[in-house]
């Protein structure tokens, strides 16, 4: 069956389509991606603004447009973050569908959590064992542990990359003070995470998200000899090389898109601290993430 798969996230609006059949894995057949970046619309009261909403309305008519001439057997449209925590989260759903005739479903935090084991879970198979998922979205981080299918613990925390750009850092490239001010949220946060997840020492987690694969290619590029994941020592210097520039020389970076470039550093930070606070030997990239993961769960529920 031929799925259209509507991610409304915080950064972007991505539609992709995917061939899906039972007993083997989802084939992406075409994509059509929008940047939108929602959560820079959001405004004192904590709700997306009318621009923000219009913007989001013209990405998903224009992703749905793009696919008129495919026959699609189902539209599967879900929305994360920057929708879920907007105050003015219903009437937002309500306005969209009678705009654009999509009907998004808003998943929980949990929801994307375990969608996206799920994914990694069947990427990496039985033999990988205990998975620590990580995902940095741009509005929340999610994070799932667990030996089956389903995880057994699951916490989304405001630590999105784009969400933390916004709220903490300033300057280009970005000031000392601001940066230490996002750091120590990001430890305080991590830390209280930490107490509950009751990690064994040196777990190799699994990084889903674009911010991981983009910090891993960044690595490989620039560390030599680095093939085994984002170690302690390789996120630290990628980390530390970030700080130091501006908005323009990272974007010039290999997998940095200018769009992009403002919130890496975010990123780099969260992970950094990741492996930091969760003791962790390294994190390696799975490129099954959300998406799979809801594809994989529909078609289970087909059969």
């Amino acid at each position: 069956m031929r799925l259209g798969i509507l991610d409304v996230g915080s950064n972007s609006v991505h539609l992709e389509v995917i061939d899906a059949h039972h007993s083997a894995p989802p084939l992406p057949f075409t994509s059509f991606k929008h940047e939108v970046r929602l959560t820079d619309f959001l405004d004192e009261r904590n709700q997306i603004s009318r621009m923000g909403i219009d913007t989001l309305v013209s990405a998903i008519n224009a992703s749905t447009d793009n696919t008129q001439h495919l026959v699609l057997d189902e539209l599967l449209a879900f929305a994360t973050s920057a929708i879920r925590e907007a105050s003015n989260c219903d009437s937002l759903l309500q306005e969209v569908i009678e705009r654009t005739g999509v009907d998004l479903q808003v998943l929980s935090g949990d929801d994307e959590a375990q969608f996206t084991f799920l994914a990694a879970r069947r990427w990496f198979g039985w033999s990988a064992g205990d998975l620590l998922v990580l995902d940095i979205g741009g509005g929340s981080l999610e994070i799932a542990r667990g030996r089956e299918e389903r995880a057994n613990f699951t916490r989304s925390v405001m630590l999105g990359a784009g969400r933390l750009t916004r709220m903490y850092l300033e300057g280009d490239p970005f000031t000392e003070k601001s940066l230490q001010k996002l750091e120590d949220f990001i430890v305080e946060t991590l830390k209280q995470v930490y107490q509950e997840i009751d990690l064994p020492p040196s777990l190799v987690g699994v990084g889903t998200s674009k911010t991981f694969r983009t910090l891993d290619k960044l690595s490989r590029e620039f560390i030599i000899g680095k093939n085994s994941g984002l170690t302690p020592e390789s996120i630290n210097e990628i980390a530390h090389g970030l700080v130091k520039m501006s908005q323009k020389e990272r974007g010039n970076l290999p997998g940095v898109s200018q769009t992009r470039a403002n919130q890496i550093v975010a990123g780099a930070l969260v992970a950094k601290n990741l492996i930091k606070e969760f003791k962790l030997r390294s994190i390696q990239t799975c490129p099954w993430a959300l998406r799979e993961g809801i594809v994989l769960r529909r078609l289970d529920w087909i059969n």
